[in-house]
Order: structure tokens, then sequence, then C-alpha cells
């Protein structure tokens, strides 16, 4: 690496009055960190200063701050925090970052939903939650960044041409269905029903398309269900997989459309379909292509797919194939380490969702055939918060763990899943703090991250 700095005090043009005024740039990025032995650390770039250009090029959000640094030779414009403007010539290899980090992960903001979706959970929180938590993101950038899903409602032609040129593969696109029409309706948006040639263009061009479809009763299931997947598995290999999940119904719901949940019948229809659908594109593209989450299958009391089944796990952050791979992580390590008797006793609690508590009660008794002097309580919690629909782990709050364990007998620690807390945080949904349940439960609480082998470990006090 080469750095080579040009400073100067003061960089002017003339306008078209003949005055001169400060030289400034179409997009003035603050620099909020710089990573410790990066290359700009190196070149004397600061917390405070600002990106002004890369190779004479403005930039406008992340994805041109990732395309134009990965070149070998860099001329980086930086404006100091006291003013000063540098030019900064940098040989560096292909594949080495600046280190530099922003105030705003994309540069210029996430794009919001311009949708007014009939299933949307964001419109089913209660009031006096966290502002935060109320914004509705449909960022294709976040798509590819995080995961996201995205409409696609709110990009045009040229941002599909960008996102081509910068080769942000794969891209999560919330589908529901290939009906226009039915689509139009369900997203509340007039311009909703070209999706099936946008995401033409992008697999026409090499970009890989994970789809998800929100599944609501009456509504886009059936034969609306049999149609979409036909439209999208005709584009694969361009579309990777297909997600189906079940629209998820809190009890606030003042106002919106009528909907209703999947019970255990309407659930098994879901999975005998899907199915056939599965047997089908095994044999003609040599792939399952499309998977139900597994909550179709524990509200149908039907046995989840093998592992090998879920082919790599293509949405597992949607829900589809978490419990397989949970148990397949636990089984690996009971097999994998030493058992007998546990040094100390050991009672310990656990606080989940109903929807998981028997596959949490399996988990355990395993563990506990392994390991001896080890008591385990399994309290499946009620959502009185969001309502008695909503039976997953990571929308339980702080209250209603609170209520319905105070006075239990919860041993030595109570253990909670770090899903349930919001990113990089000890606070729950409704804003309890870890430390405020503790208090109130009168036990101390242990954060376990995802993975079988942190739960086995969890559960033995490693």
């Amino acid at each position: 690496m080469r750095i080579n700095g040009l400073f100067r005090e003061e960089t002017v043009y003339t306008d078209k009055t003949g005055g001169k005024v400060l030289y400034l740039s179409k997009n003035r990025i603050k620099i909020c960190m710089v990573q410790p032995g990066s290359i700009a650390e190196e070149a004397g770039v600061e917390a405070g200063d600002f990106l002004m250009a890369i190779n004479n090029k403005s930039i406008k959000d992340v994805f041109d701050y990732r395309y134009y640094q990965a070149s070998e030779e860099l001329l980086l414009e930086i404006e100091k925090s006291h003013g000063e403007i540098w030019e900064i010539e940098i040989d560096k290899d292909e594949n080495e970052e600046l280190g530099l980090e922003f105030e705003d992960s994309l540069i210029d903001g996430a794009k919001s939903c311009t949708n007014k979706c009939i299933f949307c959970f964001i419109d089913q929180l209660p009031k006096g939650m966290r502002e935060t938590v109320y914004f509705k993101d449909d960022d294709s950038r976040l798509s590819f960044l995080t995961g996201n899903y995205v409409t696609l409602t709110n990009i045009k032609k040229d941002e599909l041409k960008r996102i081509i040129h910068y080769r942000m593969s794969p891209i999560n696109v919330s589908v529901h269905t290939t009906n226009p029409d039915l689509r139009r309706f369900m997203l509340g948006n007039r311009f909703a029903g070209d999706v099936l040639d946008k995401i033409r263009m992008l697999t026409d061009n090499g970009i890989e398309v994970n789809c998800q479809i929100v599944l609501c009763r009456n509504i886009n299931d059936s034969e609306e269900l049999d149609r979409t997947i036909a439209d999208l598995s005709a584009q694969a290999p361009g579309i990777g997989s297909i997600s189906i999940v079940p629209v998820g119904i809190s009890r606030h719901r003042e106002n919106l459309f009528d909907l209703v949940p999947f019970d255990k019948d309407s659930s098994f229809k879901v999975i005998e379909q899907v199915h056939r659908w599965q047997a089908r594109l095994l044999k003609e593209k040599g792939t399952r292509l499309v998977y139900l989450s597994d909550e179709f299958y524990i509200n149908a009391q039907v046995e989840l797919p093998r592992f090998k089944d879920y082919e790599g796990f293509p949405q597992i952050e949607n829900g589809v194939g978490m419990v397989a791979v949970l148990k397949k992580e636990v089984m690996d390590t009971l097999r994998h380490i030493k058992g007998g008797t546990l040094s100390e006793k050991r009672h310990i609690s656990i606080a989940t969702g109903r929807l998981v508590k028997k596959i949490i009660l399996q988990l355990v008794e395993e563990i506990k055939s392994k390991f001896h002097g080890l008591e385990v309580e399994v309290y499946d919690i009620e959502n009185n918060f969001f309502g008695p629909h909503v039976t997953v782990s990571g929308l339980l709050t702080g209250q209603d763990i609170a209520a319905q364990l105070t006075g239990r007998l919860l041993g030595q620690e109570l253990l909670i899943s770090r899903s349930m807390l919001r990113a990089g945080e000890e606070v729950l949904l409704d804003d309890y703090t870890v430390r405020q349940l503790e208090g109130e439960l009168g036990v101390k609480i242990r954060i376990v991250d995802s993975g079988g082998e942190n739960f086995v470990n969890a559960l033995i006090g490693k």
C-alpha cells in the first residue's frame, strides 16, 4: 500500500457571478469511526471527518462506497473536521477495505415502505412503543446487506439496473402472490402488479432472488398459491428459493382488514399442497425449491421435514427449518461431549413461546439423559401483549414473562433466548430490561445465543 497525502487548506471554485466560494461536494458523508490498523487510519483519517469523493466520484450510498473503494488505486477526498480538504492517493490490494464507518450504515437512509398491506404486522403494534419499531423499510440494499425482504414496489427500472450493475445478489423479495390484481389489493398499492416483470429482469441478468409468501387464509392460498408457485418456479434457477410463512395476527387490529388465523386443519392442507409441489419440482428441477416455515408443521401437529430436506436452509432466518437445525445441533453436541453427573446439581427454568414448548421439552429430556443432577422447568408464556395467535418466542415481552412467572419455582437461573431482545441490547420489545426482569422475578437471567451447542451449555452451566 502507498499513501501520498496532498493537503490543501482551502479549495475554491469560481461561481457564475465571479465570486469565490469554498469547495463543495454533492455528498458530504460524516465518518463516525475509523477501524484501528486500517488503511484510512494510516492515512490520517479520523472520526468526525467527512468523505467527499472516491476517484472524483460522489458517493450516493453504501453501494457506491463499496464499489469504488474496491479499486486498487484510489484518490480519496476528505474534509477534515476543522475544514481542511485532503486528497489522499492510495495503492492497495483489491479486496482491502478502507476501514471507514458512517453514522448511517446505508449512508443516505433506508427507504420506507409505501404499501398498505392488509397483513402488515407493524400496523398491528400497540401504541406507545419506541418510535423506531414503527418504521417500515422496503429497501433493496437492506435486502442484500441484512436479508430483509422487499416488495420492489418503490423501485424503478434505473434502480433495478443499479442492482444488476453492482451485482447485489441475492435479493429477498416479498412476493405473496403473482396475480397482479390480487397483489395490488394485498399490498394496497396500485403499482404492485408488476413484480414478475421486475423479478425476471433481475434473474435474467444473473441476480439470484429468494421469494417470500406471507400466506393469508382464504386470500392467497389454495389455487392462488398454486399459481404463485408455478409462476416463480418457472424462473428457477434464478429463483433460488421460495418460503411460505403464515400471516401473523396480533390482537391490535382495530379498523384493519379481517384476517383468519391458520388452525390445525388449514395448516395440514397447506402442508399437503406444498409437499405435492416439492415432489414435482424435485423431479423436474432437482430441488424442492419451496419450503414451509416450522409454524405450519407445529400447528398441524405433523412431524417436521428431515434436516437434509431443507437443502442448505436458504431461508432459515424466515423460520424455515430452525427446529431441524436446533435438533441436529443439540444431538451433535451431545455426541461429542462427555456426560455424567454434574459436579453441582442444577435447577433451572426456561421461558419460551407456546409454539416450541413441546420441542424444547424433547430436547431437555435428551440432555437430561446424558447429564445427571439436572432439573429443568419449561414455562410456555402466553403472549397477552400481542394476543394468543402470536406464539413465537421472539415476540415475547418482559411484562408477560414477569406476570406469568412471578411466584413460580425458577431455581438458580432463568434462560431466555437472545431472539427476545433488541439487537445489541438487553432490552425486550416492551422496553423491559433484563436487569429489571431479574429484579422482579428474583432470579438470575441467562441469555442464550442461538445454536444447539449454546443451548446444551446453558443447561449444564458451562
